[in-house]
């Protein structure tokens, strides 16, 4: 048996460095955006996020499940951003045809026209931050970087119960996403 040592503790500070560098222009990143969203149309970022995931699905509407899913919030949080929302006339929630227990969410005429400007004001920030910023190499660079960190977090998803129960219960006739009472997949 082999055992793996340690890098260096410098290494390691060299590692753990550069994920804090990470996360402190990603946070400053998101705020300076979500500032100029709110500047530039009166939306918050989470009402972004809601009215981009549903500008992209088939007939701007989703089951809730789905939505949370790709949203990766929680049902509460779903529940009141949606109902603040449909309050302003951006959304509109109707009982699901497949399944009465779940609820469909879908853009409304003013959700389509809000969303359209919103992703608009979203891609002049991003060339303008990011692209702009970083250059064609290294954003070629950045794009390697985030699909192989997808790719390991879908692997983790994958492993993860609490996962697998919520994609079940998201595609219900995808056997590979069910499990037993036990936890074991089917």
């Amino acid at each position: 048996m082999t055992v793996q040592q340690q890098p260096p503790a410098t290494a390691r500070l060299s590692e753990l460095d550069a994920w804090r560098g990470y996360t402190a222009v990603h946070a400053q990143l998101a705020a300076h955006m979500a500032r100029e969203l709110t500047r530039a149309t009166g939306l918050s970022e989470a009402d972004h996020q809601v009215l981009d995931a549903l500008l992209d699905a088939p007939s701007a509407r989703m089951r809730a499940l789905e939505l949370r899913w790709t949203l990766q919030w929680e049902k509460s949080r779903l529940s009141h951003q949606v109902a603040r929302m449909r309050s302003r006339g951006l959304l509109e929630r109707d009982a699901c045809t497949e399944d009465a227990r779940g609820w469909d969410i879908s853009l409304t005429a003013a959700g389509r026209q809000a969303a359209a400007r919103a992703r608009e004001v979203r891609e002049e920030s991003v060339r303008r931050l990011v692209v702009g910023t970083l250059g064609a190499e290294r954003l070629a660079h950045f794009a390697e970087a985030a699909a192989l960190l997808a790719a390991r977090l879908q692997q983790a998803a994958e492993q993860d119960p609490d996962c697998r129960a919520a994609r079940a219960a998201l595609h219900p006739e995808h056997p590979e996403h069910s499990e037993q009472p036990n936890g074991k997949r089917r």
